[in-house]
């Protein structure tokens, strides 16, 4: 069943450019600005915005996230939602009209799918606001999870398609949201914590990933070729909560990528996690958030990989 975030006032809208292998997802109001907040877990972020989501900062609400591909190059996608947001006078107030607040960041797809000069553009981030609904319809190679892979070992394995998941939660009187793009570095995990995507070798058979590199081998990649990875992940609740508490809400949740991703938050992936509610409402106990955003999470990396097509000569689950 399509993950539906109309409780949380959230619509998502997919931009994708298929033949160049990349995409971009914007998850806005549907007509209200949010609180949110974000935790940085990898070390090879590309980011915009970010400082705005700190508890501390003026700015107390942001009108939509951008997650895309392109690389740092996919960040001035950006621009194409701040214009449909400012067309619509949303955005924080100022004395000559509205600034939209649109925090962003990257996966790096510029290779080995698609054309590596293909990067997201402005015009398609407005696409995707114009497009966007509270359903979520399409999941896997779409998106900012058109260009992703995951296992990615160097030049002694075979990667498997990654993508992009969603899905709801739904405890005692509170609901939380997960949309997750992955474009790990390391092998996704199911929930009996089996690989079911990751580095493969040539007969088919999964690595292992963390096993391997614990062992001592392969040696660590150049680093012009280790910023390729990058798990991105949301998750929303419509209990009302702090900009405090969804800092602390962005931290709990990195608990599914440790589960499902081996290994991750890596000095060669750029993991960041945003959490975002409502700016009014009723509260709710901050760990039965915390536990719900968690297994919303698991499930949406999960569903990233299940749902994506291969391409290129990489295969995906969704063609089993």
């Amino acid at each position: 069943m399509p993950a539906d975030f109309t409780r949380f006032g959230l619509a998502i809208g997919h931009a994708t450019d298929d033949a160049g292998g990349t995409g971009l997802t914007v998850i806005r109001g549907i007509d209200t600005p949010f609180r949110a907040a974000a935790t940085v877990l990898g070390r090879a972020t590309g980011t915009r915005e970010l400082d705005a989501l700190a508890p501390s900062h003026l700015v107390d609400r942001i009108d939509a996230v951008l997650l895309t591909g392109g690389s740092a190059y996919g960040l001035g996608a950006a621009d194409g939602v701040m214009r449909w947001m400012e067309e619509r006078g949303r955005g924080f107030p100022v004395a000559v009209g509205v600034v939209p607040i649109v925090p962003a960041a990257v996966v790096f797809d510029l290779a080995p799918c698609g054309i590596p000069a293909a990067r997201p553009t402005p015009a398609m981030a407005y696409e995707a606001c114009e497009r966007a609904t509270p359903v979520v319809d399409a999941e896997g190679s779409v998106g900012a999870g058109t260009g992703t892979t995951v296992g990615k070992l160097g030049a002694v394995a075979r990667p498997m398609k990654g993508g992009i998941g969603a899905w709801v939660e739904q405890g005692a009187g509170v609901s939380v949201g997960a949309i997750a793009v992955v474009n790990a570095l390391g092998d996704v995990r199911d929930g009996d914590g089996r690989i079911i995507a990751g580095a493969r070798s040539d007969d088919g058979t999964f690595l292992d990933i963390a096993r391997t590199v614990s062992a001592g081998g392969p040696p660590a990649p150049r680093v012009g070729g280790a910023l390729q990875n990058t798990t991105l992940a949301f998750v929303v609740t419509d209990a009302l909560l702090s900009r405090v508490e969804l800092a602390q809400l962005s931290k709990a949740a990195g608990a599914a990528l440790a589960r499902r991703i081996t290994p991750v938050g890596t000095t060669y992936d750029g993991d960041v996690i945003f959490a975002a509610g409502p700016m009014t409402g009723e509260p709710a106990p901050l760990l039965q958030v915390e536990s719900l955003a968690v297994r919303a999470l698991e499930m949406a990396i999960e569903r990233a990989v299940r749902t994506a097509r291969g391409r290129d000569g990489i295969a995906g689950l969704a063609d089993v």
